[in-house]
Order: C-alpha cells, then sequence, then structure tokens
C-alpha cells in the first residue's frame, strides 16, 4: 500500500492538513485541492490511486467533480470515497448512483477512514483495475475498452513500450524504475491532452507497456509527440557519469557487464483505416507487430 497517491479534496484547511499528515505518515503521497476545479485540473497533472473528496467546496461541489471524472475516459476507474457533513439517506443515495466507492460522515474517525481508504484501493488493484506504480487503468479495463472500440469506426490504438527498461532496472533499482513508469504515464497523459481529446483513453498494460487509444486523425501526432518528448526527457533519469558516456554498464544473465543504450520509446500504431480485425486478439497483436517493426526501423536507423 505505500507510496500510493491520495488526493484530498477539502475546503477546511485544518482538515486538508490534518489528513495530509496522518496519511503521509502511512507512507501514502498525499495532495491537497481546496476546491473543486483545482482538483480537477490536478487529476490531470497526475493520476491519484484514490480521491477523499467533501462534497460542499466553494465552488462546484463534490457531486459535480465526481461526475465529471466518472465521463471522462482518462479518469472513470479512480475510486471515490465522499466525505461530508451531511447524513441523510438521499445525499449517500446521490453519491452512489454517480458511482463513488464509499461515504464516511464526518465527523469521522481517521482509523476507519484509513481502512477504507486502504479497502477501496486493494480493491482496485485486485480487480486489475488500475496499475498500483501509474494509477492508470489496467487488465479488465483496457479490455473492455478493446471491446468497445472494435464494434466502432473512427479509432486508432497506439501501443507503446519503453526499450532498455529492464536493464536499466538492473543498474538504477526498482525504486528508480517506477519513477520512471510514473515518468512516462504523465508525460503520455500531457501529449494526450495537447493533441487528443477529452473521450481518448491511456492504460498501463503491465511492465515496461502502455497503450493510447484516440482517433485516426490524432494518432499519428500523438506518436510522434511521445516518442519524442521521451527521448529528451528520460535522460533527467540517468547519472551524470552514465549521461556523459552515453550508455549504462548493464549485468549480464551469464555473468560480466555489458553496454546498454538510454531507454528509448517504441510505438505501434493500427487503426480499422489500416487492418480489419475479427476480434480484440488482432488489435493487440498487430499493434505489438507494428511496435516491434518501429524498434526494429529505430535499431537500425
Amino acid at each position: 500500500m505505500g507510496n500510493a497517491r491520495l488526493l484530498v479534496v477539502e475546503d477546511d484547511v485544518d482538515i486538508a492538513n490534518m489528513l495530509k499528515i496522518y496519511f503521509t505518515g502511512l507512507k501514502f503521497e498525499v495532495d491537497v485541492a481546496h476546491r473543486g476545479a483545482d482538483a480537477l485540473e490536478k487529476v490531470k497533472q497526475v493520476l491519484p490511486h484514490l480521491m477523499v473528496l467533501d462534497i460542499m467546496l466553494p465552488d462546484i461541489d463534490g457531486y459535480e467533480v465526481c461526475r465529471r471524472l466518472r465521463t471522462s475516459m482518462r479518469t472513470s476507474h479512480i475510486p471515490v470515497i465522499f466525505l461530508t457533513q451531511k447524513d441523510e439517506r438521499s445525499d449517500k443515495l446521490q453519491g452512489l448512483e454517480l458511482g463513488a466507492d464509499d461515504y464516511i460522515t464526518k465527523p469521522f474517525d481517521i482509523e476507519e477512514l484509513k481502512l477504507r481508504v486502504q479497502g477501496a484501493i486493494r480493491r482496485s488493484e485486485r480487480e486489475s483495475l488500475t496499475d498500483p506504480r501509474s494509477g492508470l487503468p489496467a487488465g479488465r479495463l483496457i479490455e473492455e475498452q478493446l471491446r468497445r472500440i472494435i464494434r466502432e469506426r473512427d479509432w486508432a490504438l497506439l501501443d507503446l513500450r519503453v526499450n532498455h527498461f529492464e536493464a536499466f532496472k538492473d543498474v538504477y533499482g526498482f525504486v528508480a524504475g517506477d519513477d520512471v513508469m510514473r515518468f512516462t504515464a504523465m508525460l503520455i497523459g500531457e501529449v494526450v491532452d495537447e493533441l487528443g481529446t477529452s473521450g481518448d483513453f491511456i492504460g498501463h498494460a503491465g511492465g515496461d507497456n502502455f497503450i493510447i487509444i484516440t482517433t485516426d486523425s490524432a494518432a499519428p501526432a500523438i506518436r510522434q509527440k511521445i516518442k519524442e518528448r521521451f527521448a529528451d526527457e528520460i535522460l533527467t533519469h540517468y547519472n551524470f557519469i552514465d549521461r556523459q558516456q552515453g550508455f549504462i554498464q548493464a549485468p549480464k544473465p551469464d555473468g560480466g557487464v555489458e553496454k546498454v543504450g538510454f531507454m528509448t520509446m517504441s510505438a505501434g500504431l493500427v487503426s480499422p483505416s489500416l487492418h480489419s480485425f475479427a476480434d480484440i486478439r488482432e488489435i493487440t497483436e498487430l499493434a505489438a507487430e507494428a511496435r516491434r517493426m518501429d524498434t526494429a526501423t529505430s535499431a537500425s536507423a
């Protein structure tokens, strides 16, 4: 449960600070927003694993924040626990109808809130709804999107993979590797926000593999921009000596070390305008093949 990202949306500064101090002490990464609009902006920047959301906010109320989360492909999977002073049945039903995962009334027992937060995050991970490192939709949510688009026309799928990631993790450790996954998820989100549409979907298929579902027209520009930005910005994850020499010394399975280049991003693109698909497995297989061809092309360039 450590390092899960929590977004507390609460206009009472004392309560917000108390929750931040408490959950930070439990090894959560905690961010705070005092207004609904600020919360929605923060979610666009870094996806939280869970949101503790006060209903009574000074601008838009918590119900509206939750509704906007649930109607966006990018944020519909984020668990939400409502925090409110109200204890009326109608208020609870309204929150649950909007897709809230839980509901706790002020004044609340901090230990009870902790257990509810931990339980909601565990359920999300156990049901393969989100990747624990990036916070992005995973497993079952990705499959649901694939089953949706195979019945539609104007879409494109990008299959993205971080090359040389395992070698990097072997040298720099799993904590640095997790940082790279979070960085990659953030970069992809920024590019999709810039060049894509509000209906685009981003998923973390596992390990070093991500997917984007966007429009056929937007996909090529998104693909190019992600590859360019990744190649430029990933260098900050290497130390000065490795950046100077242009490679890392990674351990070989049979002993010794080998020179390995910096991480790069490969991207395969498929769409109904380029291929025909009988089922969702063909979508993923053709996308993986296109990504491998991109890797081979980049390596020979």
